[in-house]
């Protein structure tokens, strides 16, 4: 495989969120860095006014961090992992302060493109997946009592699909016992699409179909409503964010 700097090669994205058919509030956040840097997905939780400051706060912490060390030394694997655990510490003030959101806390899945190569984390079931060459694979485990069990071997497919826990979280950002933050090196070449979204996408649309809409033709814009509109026409039972971003074909000359 040939080398490529991927923090200079050029990307178009887009990110959209809506509040679905059932939820009247958006507890979703998300953020597309300006220069192409990183981007970041988060679901909040603990009712409305809990789980949407969780996931604000979230967003704003992590892109807080992220522009401020982006140019030191420091690892990627420790910046990333560093900027959810700031997010986390400002999630903990914020529930010591206001009482009424002690229960509150969100997800949060981000990729960064620096010049030792992209770098994924995650902590919840908010997802990554990567396109190439038509073929749609889903780069993180998400973070569940559900997805556990089915890992150990305890529950099987047809189990997890129904089971009334697939949505426990067993990590989240907003818990003093935060101890499992995966951050791992990207595997991204020119061409690859990476769609990050909240589990009100994954809840509704099958991955097969997700793919679909993915390898086809059109601007990752009309493929992100698309996705939404399919979420909603499911059942649009939660909040759906989606972010995509799509590498360029070609590097640019430099």
């Amino acid at each position: 495989m040939t080398e490529v700097n991927l923090s200079v090669v050029s990307s178009s994205s887009t990110g959209q969120t809506d509040p679905g058919l059932v939820r009247q509030y958006n507890q979703d956040n998300f953020y597309l860095d300006p220069e192409g840097r990183f981007y970041i997905v988060a679901d909040g939780m603990g009712g409305h006014a809990g789980g949407e400051e969780a996931s604000r706060i979230a967003v704003e912490r992590v892109r807080d961090y992220l522009d401020t060390y982006w140019r030191s030394e420091i690892t990627s694997e420790q910046l990333l992992r560093d900027a959810l655990m700031d997010a986390n510490e400002g999630i903990l003030e914020d529930q010591k302060i206001n009482l009424e959101r002690r229960d509150m806390g969100t997800t949060a899945v981000l990729i960064a493109f620096r010049d030792d190569g992209a770098w994924r984390a995650h902590v919840g079931d908010s997802r990554l997946y990567r396109l190439r060459n038509q073929q749609l694979e889903r780069v993180t485990e998400d973070h569940t009592w559900v997805a556990r069990a089915l890992k150990m071997g305890d529950i099987d497919p047809t189990q997890a699909k129904a089971h009334p826990w697939r949505h426990v979280l067993f990590q989240c950002l907003g818990r003093q016992d935060l101890n499992f933050i995966e951050v791992e090196a990207l595997d991204a070449q020119p061409g690859d699409t990476f769609l990050m979204c909240s589990d009100g996408l994954t809840e509704e649309v099958p991955d097969n179909l997700i793919e679909k809409i993915l390898a086809s033709q059109g601007e990752c814009d009309q493929q992100a409503a698309q996705l939404i509109e399919e979420a909603k026409n499911a059942g649009g039972s939660d909040n759906i964010t989606i972010v995509l971003v799509d590498l360029a074909e070609d590097t640019p000359e430099s």
